[in-house]
């Protein structure tokens, strides 16, 4: 890793820790290093969830790096595969990916929280997309992933106006999974991210599969895509090794030993 960006093993969980004083702003340089890290974790086979957070008790991030764009950095430019943060662009990732919002999470440090499979907040965090009071949009996954997350007034109303939204809040809306105190986030990702950790690996790849393929069908169609044969790693997990071992393990009153296979 680089020094902006760490990882960390923590049984079958990668932390991962977004370290740039003093926002944990983000350039093209520490987009790729995040995907690098994604890609490590994803490619480990000994891996099953990711936890990613940010340095110090204040940001989580503040997004893009206006620094780097006062020094040229275009608004446009290419942070390299997985797109903004490494993350947001990262379609094809198969593996639950934790962020632990510490603190702020600004711009593109908020559409960095919402690529990620489930969210755990700081009870100090906070959650804002200001693009619109720059003259820009949050083109990093906020227009896109937001109002599928929210009411669409209140994530029109987020977008248009750039207001932030508190932990409590982002709660209630069920943007967030659960409210941690802010010494506890991380431990308490860590908690989530081990519970995860314990099914099957190919089943947790089923599930983020199917979600993805099928949230935007009637239920009538996405079994139809299920049944299909189409989708190669819900195919997998019927036919893997695992599924018979789950049986066995509950027969046997005794913990199953996953092989993601």
């Amino acid at each position: 890793m680089t020094e902006a960006v760490n990882m960390e093993t923590i049984g079958t969980t990668a932390l991962i820790t977004l370290d740039r004083p003093k926002a944990n702003a983000v350039d093209v340089a520490t987009s790729q290093a995040l995907f690098a890290a994604f890609s490590e974790f994803e490619s480990d086979p000994q891996l099953r969830v990711a936890v990613l957070t940010g340095a110090g008790t204040r940001f989580f991030s503040a997004g893009w790096d206006l620094k780097a764009a006062a020094e040229g950095e275009s608004v446009d430019a290419d942070h390299g595969p997985g797109g903004f943060a490494g993350l947001t662009e990262y379609f094809d990732r198969t593996k639950p990916v934790i962020a632990a919002v510490n603190g702020l999470a600004l711009g593109g440090g908020f559409e960095l929280a919402l690529a990620a499979d489930l969210i755990v907040a700081s009870s100090e965090a906070e959650f804002a997309l200001p693009e619109v009071q720059l003259g820009m949009i949050a083109d990093s996954g906020g227009v896109l992933r937001l109002p599928g997350l929210l009411p669409q007034a209140v994530a029109m109303e987020m977008l248009m106006s750039g207001r932030r939204m508190t932990a409590a809040e982002a709660e209630r809306w069920g943007l967030t999974n659960r409210t941690a105190e802010p010494a506890d986030v991380v431990s308490a990702a860590l908690q989530l991210a081990e519970q995860i950790g314990r099914g099957a690996p190919l089943s947790l790849r089923a599930i983020k599969e199917v979600v993805s393929a099928t949230q935007t069908l009637s239920v009538e169609d996405g079994f139809a895509l299920m049944r299909s044969g189409r989708l190669e790693g819900y195919r997998a997990m019927l036919e893997s090794a695992d599924s018979l071992e789950g049986s066995r393990a509950f027969a046997e009153k005794r913990e199953p030993v996953w092989q993601g296979r």
